[in-house]
């Protein structure tokens, strides 16, 4: 018989949220979705709208909200550099007057809470692969430092809110992932590459297109999460998630290329502004804490996506 909790789930209207408010409410849980759709969509959790354990509550974190609950997954936020740089000021109110507004919920519900942090607080990193003792190699003054230190800031938060009042957190180093559910335009390189070769478009590489990612299927990336979340043993120690296999970007857009038939070339631009040149995680904390690790290769991930992709760009076509 499960354990019914009272979960919220911020950001739970966006890719990875809306996928895992479907995980928590199949394995019988109450699941309150907050959520401000600004890179969200109410298209995501259409399914979920009428579920007698269902709730949305269209409002932003940084904004102070009053429930009660069991577990707090913190989503919330941008997380392509398109959407987060678009207002950076608003990312960094996200990441720190979010966070800071849902440990009070969880210190007054005596609720545990899971903060959603990134790679990219390794910045660009100078140790490879990166661990989760690499304090990182972070510009405070580039384009990406909304988000960067917005997260890093967050984390601290977490540690010390754990330290002054005992609250139970946990913290994910989330590493690019892609799957079905991400918006079009959402600006990353996964699903700019496969919408540009489903469409006839060139493919955009910046940079030379050697450096590198590693790419985590949503299913897998979730399975993660719920697992941490769960976790008696990874109180206040942040856990990387994602996928050690590592491809260049010319690699992917060869990948994408022959997956989807598509006779699209690539164009090349500069490469963006502190875009890190590598990226690969150490997930030996993560199978040593939570016996986790990815299931799902590329190849066999990109299928779904692509499937996905297609289907969404015929919707949108016949809308037109």
């Amino acid at each position: 018989m499960v354990d019914r909790k009272r979960i919220l789930v911020t950001g739970g209207a966006g890719f990875l949220g809306s996928y895992l408010c479907g995980r928590l409410l199949a394995e019988g849980h109450e699941v309150t979705c907050l959520d401000n759709l600004y890179t969200g969509s109410i298209d995501n959790i259409r399914a979920y709208l009428d579920h007698p354990r269902f709730r949305l509550i269209q409002a932003d974190v940084i904004e102070p909200q009053s429930l009660s609950v069991d577990r707090i997954y913190n989503l919330a936020c941008a997380a392509s550099p398109i959407h987060y740089q678009a207002d950076p000021i608003a990312t960094m109110r996200t990441n720190v007057l979010g966070a800071l507004n849902l440990l009070e919920l969880a210190v007054k519900c005596n609720a545990r809470i899971l903060q959603a942090s990134t790679s990219e607080v390794y910045g660009d990193p100078l140790v490879h692969p990166q661990s989760e003792d690499y304090r990182g190699n972070v510009s405070i003054t580039g384009i990406r430092a909304c988000y960067d230190e917005g997260k890093r800031a967050a984390e601290t938060l977490f540690y010390d809110y754990n330290r002054m009042y005992g609250t139970e957190v946990r913290i994910a180093r989330i590493f690019n992932t892609y799957g079905p559910g991400m918006r079009a335009d959402d600006g990353r390189v996964v699903s700019n590459f496969v919408v540009q070769a489903l469409r006839g478009e060139n493919l955009t590489v910046y940079g030379d297109g050697l450096q590198t990612r590693s790419f985590c299927y949503r299913d897998d990336l979730v399975r993660g999460l719920m697992a941490l979340m769960e976790s008696e043993e990874a109180n206040a120690i942040p856990v990387n998630l994602g996928n050690p296999g590592e491809f260049t970007m010319l690699e992917l857009a060869s990948l994408v290329l022959e997956m989807t038939g598509s006779r699209s070339g690539l164009v090349f631009q500069p490469l963006p502004q502190d875009d890190p040149i590598q990226r690969r995680p150490d997930i030996s904390r993560a199978w040593s804490l939570l016996g986790w690790q990815p299931r799902i290769l590329l190849s066999d991930g990109l299928q779904p996506t692509i499937r996905y992709f297609a289907e969404k760009i015929a919707r949108m076509a016949e809308a037109a």
